[in-house]
């Protein structure tokens, strides 16, 4: 009798902690952590990958300044040094070993690297417009996008779209955040408060209405 009871009791406390749980991928637009995502935001420290172009520059020493691209195995090669690791490591780090590498060959060397082609990350810097637009995309990331600017390029919403229903998922500290977007009042309305600004990765969902 005693486990019975304690059993259903620990099923009372699961569904009571079960709705807190959900509603903790929720915040909304004004929220302070979304204000605070998005004022302290910083920009992370690049680090090069597959099919990233660099141009290698050594000072004094045009006939060693080379454009390269980083390859599969992850390494770019240039002249006297050879193969030089680079994916996953910053262009300043690459900089420096190539700079050690050349001191065998040149007198105080002096590189500096500058990326002039950004594949690798094409992906990770994206944003998705998906549900019931005329034309589900997924666009290159531009500073200062809104929820506005993203909809209007996917040919914005269609007739079978709840707009009111939208959803915005957003990686916060490592864990998907829900902010509720109010789209048919932005549209329609003019009210903006939840026209917010995007971030690189945000995932942009209009459902269809219930008939």
């Amino acid at each position: 009798m005693l486990r019975a009871i304690t059993a259903v009791t620990s099923i009372f406390y699961l569904f009571i902690l079960l709705p807190g749980c959900a509603s903790d991928a929720y915040i909304s637009a004004n929220s302070d952590m979304l204000k605070q995502d998005r004022t302290s935001e910083t920009i992370k420290e690049y680090r090069l990958g597959v099919d990233d172009t660099i141009n290698i520059n050594v000072w004094r020493n045009a006939e060693l300044s080379v454009n390269v691209p980083v390859r599969p195995d992850g390494m770019i090669s240039m002249p006297l040094v050879g193969d030089v690791a680079a994916a996953g490591y910053t262009p300043e780090q690459v900089a420096l070993t190539i700079q050690n590498k050349l001191k065998n060959f040149v007198r105080d060397p002096n590189v500096t690297i500058m990326v002039t082609g950004l594949q690798s990350h094409e992906y990770l810097t994206r944003l998705r417009i998906t549900g019931a637009v005329n034309t589900p995309s997924s666009m290159n990331y531009r500073q200062g996008m809104t929820v506005l600017d993203a909809v209007l390029a996917a040919g914005s919403v269609n007739d079978f779209a709840a707009p009111n229903s939208t959803k915005l998922y957003r990686v916060i500290d490592g864990k998907t955040r829900v902010i509720s977007i109010y789209l048919d009042d932005i549209l329609n309305k003019g009210l903006l408060s939840t026209n917010i600004e995007l971030r690189p990765g945000d995932i942009l969902t209009v459902p269809e209405r219930l008939f």
